[in-house]
């Protein structure tokens, strides 16, 4: 997704890969030119004989939409670019509303992945999702899918409950992006890392959702060393999670709670359904970390992507609030949410930025 200089510095990602221990590669043709590089990437690797024992596990997606001829085309495509014969694992990308998951349970989707596997052109299928906890639990629940990518993060834990029962019924649950969207973690304020020490903070979200039992993480590497923590942590671990690592978990925790004081968001969502369509907890998530982790960069990048990005991210901000208090008796900490959402927005909205792609 990120190494979109050109194939040459593709190629040395996946250099770096393989020398990690990485084995499991994914893409989408969504992600600009990423795709087409990564095929000419492997191409240029396999020409020197390299490549990891046992072969490339390579994943790509599909966005949910067009008929089942239009989706053989895109499937073709992708395999055309990639310059392969088969993918391991193909992915619905962004399954984000209902309409998505019926397209692709009982919809032209639902045929195309029918066709895919009968034809062998894919190992197994799954979906990346962006939604709400009741969507990924009902497309979870058909049966019909044997992994899913979802946004799991040490500082975004809602959504962990569903992938325990994911993983419980032996699917496989892919991390989106822990260094990236999980916090820029590559690129911690000097809060967090006092927070954290002794240890990185992108070592301890790695080894807080490993520890959790989710199968992959995707590690978003743009250059060789994004993959420094991937060769740190390589090869079998009794345990992720030593005691000073819990220790240093309950102490980052601690440290925010105290900045936060009586203002922290819980996130028990409570609140909802606000009258107003106010994504409430995710608002005050973004303020806890800002305010309780000096996590204002990341907290601002995402604030400021929302009504931006379509169905992959939020649509309200807090200046939808209208102070109607609905909201007030519901909360368990007698939170003022109304002022609290009016200071998340004087602290992180600014001028909308550039996506990484269109």
């Amino acid at each position: 997704m990120r190494a979109l200089a050109g194939p040459e510095q593709m190629a040395v990602v996946l250099r770096a890969a393989l020398a990690a221990g990485i084995n499991h590669l994914e893409t989408a043709p969504a992600y600009g030119p990423a795709e087409t590089f990564l095929g000419q990437g492997l191409a240029s690797l396999a020409a020197e004989g390299l490549g990891p024992h046992g072969g490339w596990r390579i994943t790509s997606k599909l966005l949910p939409l067009g008929d089942l001829e239009a989706g053989r085309r895109q499937l073709t495509a992708i395999l055309s670019r990639l310059g392969i014969p088969r993918l391991d694992s193909l992915a619905i990308h962004g399954l984000n509303r209902p309409e998505h998951l019926e397209w692709a349970s009982h919809g032209a989707g639902a045929e195309l992945l029918a066709w895919a596997l009968g034809e062998g052109l894919v190992g197994q299928v799954g979906f990346s999702s962006h939604g709400g906890n009741d969507l990924i639990e009902a497309a979870l629940a058909t049966g019909r899918f044997s992994f899913c990518s979802l946004h799991l993060h040490l500082f975004d834990q809602t959504r962990l409950p569903l992938a325990r029962s994911a993983l419980a019924a032996g699917i496989g649950v892919l991390a989106i992006s822990p260094a990236d969207k999980g916090g820029r973690l590559y690129d911690p304020p000097p809060e967090l890392l006092a927070d954290c020490d002794p240890f990185h903070p992108l070592e301890l979200a790695y080894r807080f959702l490993l520890d959790q039992g989710i199968s992959t993480l995707s590690l978003g590497a743009e250059q060789p060393q994004d993959l420094a923590w991937a060769a740190a942590l390589a090869g079998p671990a009794a345990t992720w999670l030593s005691p000073a690592h819990r220790a240093a978990l309950e102490r980052l925790a601690a440290a925010g709670r105290e900045r936060l004081g009586p203002e922290r968001c819980g996130q028990c969502r409570a609140c909802l359904p606000c009258p107003s369509s106010v994504p409430i907890p995710e608002l005050l998530r973004l303020r806890n970390l800002a305010v309780g982790h000096g996590m204002g960069v990341f907290a601002g990048e995402r604030y400021n992507l929302i009504g931006r990005a379509g169905h992959w991210w939020e649509q309200s901000n807090a200046e939808a609030c209208r102070h109607c208090g609905d909201c007030l008796p519901r909360c368990p900490h007698q939170l003022p949410i109304p002022e609290l959402l009016a200071d998340t927005h004087r602290r992180l909205a600014a001028a909308p930025r550039r996506r990484l792609w269109g």
